[in-house]
């Protein structure tokens, strides 16, 4: 039986979090009631923090989406302002802390236009055929394929040949 790397909790284990949060608890003090390691209970308090009892419950099932305005904003106040994560995260009402740091990694690195929503799939147009070919092409075409033919059923002969050389017998 293989062991997964990474500890998983189900949602009750959360709900029982989320009521002690709520009664004002810090993660330390979770994390030892529920025998679950420090720094994922600390994720959970500021999952809780940013989005609540309903948001630290949702964990897991559906990665949300946000706007571009929000990505910007969380990622200028994080990178220009100094501000810390965890109170982006709460002022911003984002779920978890990697896509803030990718969104800040971008930000440096592009700026406000590195945020923007990159189009999906193949781009229109990509497999439009060429204009149709002249009849001098297409007998230009032709003719290159035939000397490559041409070429191959030499190298082949050559091939046998000398495979025929080295034993003294055909192949």
């Amino acid at each position: 039986m293989s062991i997964g790397l990474r500890c998983r909790h189900d949602r009750s284990v959360r709900e029982l979090a989320a009521g002690m949060f709520g009664e004002g608890r810090g993660y330390k003090s979770v994390a030892r009631s529920l025998g679950i390691p420090a720094e994922a209970v600390r994720k959970w308090q500021q999952t809780y923090r940013a989005t609540g009892r309903d948001g630290l419950l949702k964990m897991g099932e559906k990665h949300s989406r946000y706007d571009f305005e929000t990505k910007v904003a969380a990622a200028r106040a994080v990178v220009d302002d100094g501000m810390a994560k965890p109170e982006a995260m709460e002022r911003f009402g984002i779920a978890s802390a990697t896509p803030l740091k990718q969104w800040c990694r971008l930000y440096r690195e592009g700026g406000a236009e590195a945020l923007r929503p990159k189009p999906r799939g193949r781009p229109r147009g990509s497999g439009a055929k060429a204009a149709p070919m002249t009849r001098e092409q297409e007998l230009e075409r032709e003719v290159r394929r035939l000397e490559a033919q041409v070429a191959y059923l030499k190298k082949s002969i050559a091939l046998k040949a000398e495979l025929r050389s080295r034993t003294g017998r055909r192949p």
